[in-house]
């Protein structure tokens, strides 16, 4: 059964910046079936939730850094109801896992975070870089935060950078079981510095990963920088994982 696949809009950012609503009716008319924000340039969360209501696009989750707690929590509360949105993702820079008690201080963040979510009704999922897949004190820090969270923190797994991390995704999406309801899709040479590429086009194992991905609810495209035209890049990705999602 195919999986819903949208695009986190963050991919396209420079051309959002400059007009964000043009942005998001192309996203719409590459036939994305979701837009996941990651803010709201040059407007504002009401105007984009009725944007993304008039084309017909759900906001499965809307990245949020750093987990919001306290005041925090409320705004974005209100934030998430004028997308339509009931998921927050959040994360923490690479100095937050540097060592294991790091790692578990962040632990503690997520899951205040988590708690203050739910007590509104929302959902909170936790998106990686490379840092939580590599070893740190002969440790992934990726493991401790499987031990130390909440069971009810979800992930939204990015599997590029798992592999980047040096970790293979397959084993970390089956690791993390029901937690792994969303995935983050992109691809490339699975380096920390050099450029993307529409996916499909690099390294990764995109059927093996998608075969692995039993609780994933959806698809999420995200290229943080690319070689070719950003557009045609996120465009060629939804036909590509169309093919085989």
């Amino acid at each position: 059964m195919s999986r819903p696949i949208a695009l986190q809009l963050y991919s396209l950012r420079e051309a959002a910046a400059k007009n964000f609503e043009a942005v998001v009716r192309q996203v719409a008319a590459m036939g994305y079936d979701g837009a996941e924000p990651a803010g709201f340039p040059g407007t504002t969360a009401q105007a984009a939730g009725k944007l993304f209501k008039e084309l017909g696009l759900q906001v499965p989750a809307a990245h949020i850094f750093p987990p919001p707690t306290g005041a925090k929590s409320a705004e974005v509360a209100d934030t998430l109801a004028a997308i339509g949105c009931r998921r927050i993702v959040t994360g923490f820079g690479r100095d937050n896992f540097k060592t294991l008690d790091e790692t578990r201080r962040s632990c503690d963040i997520f899951n205040q975070a988590y708690a203050e979510a739910k007590a509104r009704g929302l959902r909170l999922a936790i998106h990686n870089h490379w840092w939580e897949y590599q070893l740190v004190e002969g440790q992934y820090p990726y493991q401790i935060m499987l031990k130390e969270l909440d069971p009810g923190i979800e992930l939204e797994i990015d599997t590029y950078w798992v592999k980047t991390g040096g970790v293979d995704p397959v084993a970390a999406i089956r690791e993390a079981g029901p937690r792994a309801t969303l995935l983050h899709i992109k691809d490339g040479p699975a380096t920390t510095t050099e450029p993307m590429v529409a996916v499909g086009d690099g390294v990764m194992d995109f059927p093996a990963i998608l075969q692995a991905a039993d609780h994933t609810e959806w698809l999420i495209v995200e290229l943080d920088r690319c070689a070719t035209d950003m557009a045609e890049a996120v465009a060629k990705s939804l036909r590509y994982l169309r093919q085989i999602a």
